[in-house]
């Protein structure tokens, strides 16, 4: 399945892209989010909600803790109250192709904020660049460690963006495999967007190579649990370690040279878009044209 897409330059040399396929006094806006676990998403809700006040929008909102079951009845609540559009942050990106279908019997568009919904006809994806994510963590842990012993511990199968991420790392990481300057000796995805999920591979992965020289992690959150092991090991700030989102623990770390980079992304830019394009897809009841497509099923 296509969705139509608009790419806008943000700052960080990362890409915001807008993906498309083709009454009381306020317009209601459904926001369905995974979960608070890591920091940034309580962010995203903070500056989204801000947005649409402003734009005299009203705001519905709920999140399933790492529940795709409960997401959806979230959904079934929203739309039974009446929103004019639902914005979801999946749990699951193929298990949320329900929420779309369920929301366009009721003829709601549904925007996916920075998670593709996987198999349905999408009427809206905002996002950052994911592969440039990858690539920005291989290209700088490669700068500062060029030979060596490389795991690399992913987010959940269940979130397309680990997908995108790992893409753009192996994309910089091949002509390293290649030569037989880096050997990827460890590879995982967490089952959930956990800390503790990545501690447990973490001591698994040294326990098997406690030679390991970098580590790509694929957020700040999973980079905590990685650092955590690295730590009761006397390994912290020996060994290269990645991250994503720049949240202010990951950026402690890098002051204690626990942690070598993080990815910063402008949430700011990423919520306000959201809501502007939520508004007007509320207000218009439909989504504009655009020229660009993208497959998400």
């Amino acid at each position: 399945m296509k969705t139509r897409i608009l790419s806008r330059m943000a700052i960080a040399s990362l890409f915001l892209l807008f993906l498309f396929s083709g009454c009381s006094s306020k317009k209601q806006v459904g926001l369905l989010m995974d979960s608070f676990a890591q920091e940034r998403w309580a962010k995203d809700k903070q500056i989204f909600e801000k947005r649409i006040r402003e734009l005299n929008g009203q705001l519905l909102f709920d999140t399933a803790n790492g529940n795709p079951d409960r997401q959806f009845e979230q959904a079934r609540k929203l739309l039974e109250a009446g929103v004019d559009v639902l914005v979801v942050v999946p749990v699951d990106q193929y298990q949320a192709a329900k929420i779309v279908k369920l929301a366009h019997k009721h003829g709601v568009p549904v925007i996916s904020y920075d998670r593709l919904i996987r198999n349905c006809d999408l009427d809206l994806y905002i996002s950052f660049d994911n592969m440039e994510v990858g690539r920005l963590q291989a290209e700088y842990l490669t700068r500062v460690c060029p030979k060596g012993k490389y795991a690399i511990i992913s987010g959940p199968t269940s979130d397309h963006n680990s997908l995108m991420i790992k893409t753009g790392q192996l994309n910089v990481l091949g002509p390293y495999i290649d030569r037989g300057d880096i050997r990827v000796v460890f590879d995982k995805f967490v089952p959930r967007w956990d800390k503790d999920e990545s501690y447990k591979l973490m001591k698994e992965c040294l326990k098997q190579h406690p030679d390991i020289n970098a580590v790509l992690v694929a957020n700040d959150d999973l980079a905590t649990g990685v650092v955590n092991a690295l730590e009761e090991k006397n390994l912290a700030g020996k060994v290269w370690v990645s991250g994503q989102d720049a949240d202010q623990i990951a950026c402690e770390r890098i002051m204690a040279g626990k942690q070598v980079m993080t990815v910063y992304k402008p949430i700011e830019n990423i919520a306000i878009s959201a809501a502007d394009f939520a508004m007007k897809v509320a207000k218009e009841s439909a989504v504009p044209s655009l020229n660009m497509s993208i497959n998400n099923g």
